[in-house]
């Protein structure tokens, strides 16, 4: 099998279709219709990845989604009929990998769970590019007060932990793995969400923004002194007194 997906949508056609679309294509797909007990089917099934539709009865997959941040490993792929782009916003301040509209292109979520497989991959130091061009980070990196653990995913600013989610967590790693150097949208595009930028998108942009208020500790004016703007370019991290131990 080419992974585990657990499928939360209360709509039993679209579900069956969506299940039976992955299982020919190799997926273990399991499927879950209500919200307000889905929690539990997560904690039991441990998918790696959850496409999880915001409308469910009992509780909305934007809870869900935020309450399983604090455990949940895997990925988190937000589906809605909405139009609203605030929905979208909201599913990624909340901690969502992913987000995509419905009605759903089959090929179009093939692409995106491949997607999501292929960046734990890139996490894990697979990705070709990283083993070839790159040393691997050893346990911690310190950049002044900021410390991160590549192994047990942690991060620390002025010796107190910052709660990240794993999208997140890849963000920083991209950009740190980099450091010194502009990372531009496409940049990250494909190698955080293993496809193209469209020029339209700013996802990745709101989420740019939660990661530097989680880095500025408790000072909003020390926003960028991490994560840099390069204006017409990209970000940058800035690597200043960076140190391996």
């Amino acid at each position: 099998m080419n992974g585990s997906i657990l499928i939360i949508e209360d709509d039993e056609r679209l579900a069956n279709l969506i299940v039976s679309y992955l299982s020919k294509h190799q997926y273990d797909v399991a499927w879950y219709p209500r919200g307000d007990s889905a929690e539990q089917e997560i904690a039991r099934l441990n998918p790696d990845i959850i496409i999880l539709d915001v409308m469910l009865p009992g509780k909305s997959g934007f809870d869900i989604c935020r309450d399983i941040q604090a455990w949940y490993t895997g990925y988190v792929l937000i589906m809605t009929a909405s139009e609203d782009n605030l929905d979208e916003i909201i599913g990624l301040e909340l901690g969502a990998d992913d987000y995509l509209a419905k009605p759903v292109e089959p090929r179009l979520l093939l692409a995106r769970i491949r997607a999501l497989l292929r960046r734990r991959q890139t996490d894990n130091g697979l990705n070709h590019k990283q083993a070839n061009e790159s040393t691997p980070p050893k346990n911690n990196l310190h950049y002044g007060p900021l410390v991160i653990n590549f192994d047990r995913h942690f991060v620390s600013l002025n010796q107190k932990e910052i709660s990240l989610t794993t999208a997140e967590f890849e963000l920083l790693s991209l950009l740190v793995r980099n450091a010194g150097t502009i990372l531009s949208r496409d940049d990250i595009y494909s190698q955080v969400r293993g496809i193209e930028f469209d020029g339209l998108d700013r996802s990745m942009d709101a989420r740019i923004s939660r990661l530097r208020r989680k880095l500025s500790g408790d000072d909003e004016s020390n926003s960028q002194q991490y994560i840099k703007t390069i204006r017409g370019k990209g970000y940058l991290f800035n690597y200043d007194e960076g140190y391996v131990v």
